[in-house]
């Protein structure tokens, strides 16, 4: 059912304050960012693995409280830990060390076992996979080849989403990979991948064929804009006003073909998320 989900990617900035918060701290940060957004990216559960016998799941205690904070109307995209979706530990060609957890079922089951008491309320949980060049990963049917049977053993109780940072990949075999495997698409604008508007061009008909899609506003230069922000994420730095209609056009485009829709933006792609969203909703 089309329906749009305007979202941070995360949400505890005190810089926030007055935007979407009434004081920068001493708050229940996702309580007040749950009155003013109907949904929020969560990203911290990604930074999972350390090491071959250390890896980092979601607290339980946390998972509660972030249920507790929201209303049943509210909904989470969750990003899948790395520890499951990184096939290295290090990522030199001197010193690759393969992850055991690569794509694990158990460590999976694991995870979202931890997550259930926020199944209610989830949108999406969605896979992000890194740049896999050849040293990674010898090819785009190999990717496919191990995350088929994966995928093949998830829940359908919730939406699954994949992510693919390797804009080579972004083509027929693999959108059809994704139909196949009933994973939602999940579109990066930024850092090396085409625009979306120009993917979204050329497999509209593949993409508007998922009954849910997520669109990711990440930016081009984390570095540069952390630099320039210095930590303050209260307003635009770098505009975006360029490309922002084609995206709104996007949107609403995928809403008329009854596609609901995830808009997730982060800090470093205009420098406030929050006054992004005002942005595209005013051009939609």
């Amino acid at each position: 059912m089309a329906k749009l989900h305007f979202a941070t990617c995360s949400w505890k900035y005190p810089s926030w304050a007055d935007l979407v918060y009434s004081a920068p701290k001493g708050i229940n940060y996702l309580e007040e960012y749950a009155r003013k957004f109907d949904s929020v990216e969560i990203d911290q559960w990604f930074w999972s693995l350390f090491s071959s016998d250390r890896i980092q799941l979601p607290k339980s205690a946390d998972v509660q409280a972030y249920r507790e904070a929201v209303p049943d109307t509210f909904r989470f995209t969750i990003k899948v830990p790395n520890s499951i979706t990184q096939p290295q530990i290090h990522g030199t060609a001197k010193t690759i060390v393969q992850n055991p957890h690569f794509l694990s079922l158990s460590l999976m089951d694991q995870f979202l076992e931890l997550i259930r008491p926020l199944h209610q309320v989830t949108g999406a949980v969605f896979l992000q996979f890194e740049y896999l060049n050849k040293l990674k990963m010898a090819s785009q049917n190999q990717f496919q080849d191990l995350v088929t049977p994966f995928s093949a053993k998830l829940p359908r109780h919730l939406a699954f989403g994949l992510e693919t940072r390797n804009g080579n990949w972004l083509n027929d075999s693999f959108f059809d990979f994704l139909q196949k495997q009933n994973l939602r698409p999940v579109l990066l604008q930024g850092y090396w991948m085409p625009p979306i508007t120009q993917v979204y061009e050329k497999w509209r008909t593949a993409i508007v064929s998922h009954p849910l899609v997520i669109l990711r506003l990440m930016g081009s230069d984390r570095q540069g804009i952390e630099q320039e922000s210095g930590g303050e994420w209260n307003k635009i730095i770098w505009s975006k006003t360029d490309e922002l209609p084609a995206l709104a056009e996007m949107i609403r485009d995928l809403l008329s073909a009854g596609v609901e829709v995830y808009v997730n933006i982060n800090n470093h792609y205009e420098g406030c998320a929050p006054l992004t969203i005002e942005r595209l909703r005013a051009l939609i």
